[in-house]
């Protein structure tokens, strides 16, 4: 991620780590102020909390001896899921999962 132009004042931003959302990403810092985030970085933010204000009803499926919850394909593009990937699973409460990617 190199240097952009300002387009407030025309001199090079440098990279730098922001806050956009409660989030840190990667974007611009230009001297005069202002600030650029990163597009693909800022567009995942913004999904995230949009689907983080959802419930997501899902089946519960078998596998051989397995059961398997189907992920929605909108909450696996937020969390950038890929196929085969590992996440870890947590047991939280009687009746509660949490999945933990990365």
């Amino acid at each position: 991620m190199d240097g952009m132009v300002c387009v407030k004042c025309g001199k090079t931003a440098r990279p730098a780590k922001l806050r956009f959302q409660g989030q840190q990403i990667d974007g611009w810092k230009c001297k005069c102020g202002e600030s650029y985030f990163d597009p693909e970085q800022a567009q995942r933010i913004l999904l995230l909390n949009r689907i983080r204000k959802e419930a997501f009803r899902v089946k519960v499926g078998k596998v051989r001896s397995n059961l398997i919850v189907r992920i929605p394909k909108k909450v696996a593009e937020a969390l950038q899921l890929k196929d085969g990937e590992e996440v870890t699973l947590r047991v939280e409460g009687d009746q509660e999962i949490t999945i933990v990617t990365g």
